[in-house]
């Protein structure tokens, strides 16, 4: 999803409260804080030499222990005010994709793609998964497209990267 989509979701449905699906079936607590707004530039290079570059905007949830049990979310309103206070300070780049940061004490850190959104108990549910990461020269590697690697064909002299 890109920013842009994302601040139009939440325009359009800011008096619900706001959910996160960080895995199939378990939420975000509703003690999280949106703490960090990330406006990033990549530039990079793949083992087969390709170059690439495109922005991300990363929104981290936290959940503050002190509020262990909170069970009202956050409103869609408050959280796209917060978004919008940072966008004040520091412009968005509305194409770049939009990635959550999230971690708990039994989900280890991750940056979450958002896959979707559902409305669901009069709440905007918005749902989050992971990209594995994945050889974006297969070709100049010599790996076929379907193959899935093992950590031999990838370790030195293995054939890849």
């Amino acid at each position: 999803m890109k920013t842009s989509e994302l601040f139009d979701l939440l325009k359009s449905h800011q008096a619900k409260p706001l959910l996160f699906e960080y895995a199939p079936n378990l939420l975000v607590g509703a003690n999280y804080h949106i703490t960090e707004v990330k406006h990033l530039k990549i530039d990079s290079v793949d083992c087969g030499a390709g170059t690439d570059a495109w922005h991300e905007t990363i929104i981290q949830l936290w959940e503050s222990p002190e509020e262990i049990g909170k069970t009202e979310f956050m409103k869609v309103s408050k959280a796209l005010a917060i978004l919008d206070r940072v966008g004040q300070m520091k412009s968005y780049d509305m194409d770049a994709e939009v990635k959550f940061e999230y971690s708990n004490a039994n989900f280890h850190k991750a940056q979450l793609f958002v896959t979707g959104f559902v409305i669901k108990n009069g709440n905007l549910l918005i749902k989050l998964d992971i990209n594995p990461t994945d050889c974006k020269a297969k070709e100049a590697c010599g790996v076929a497209q379907s193959e899935e690697l093992s950590v031999n064909e990838c370790a030195p002299g293995g054939g890849c990267c």
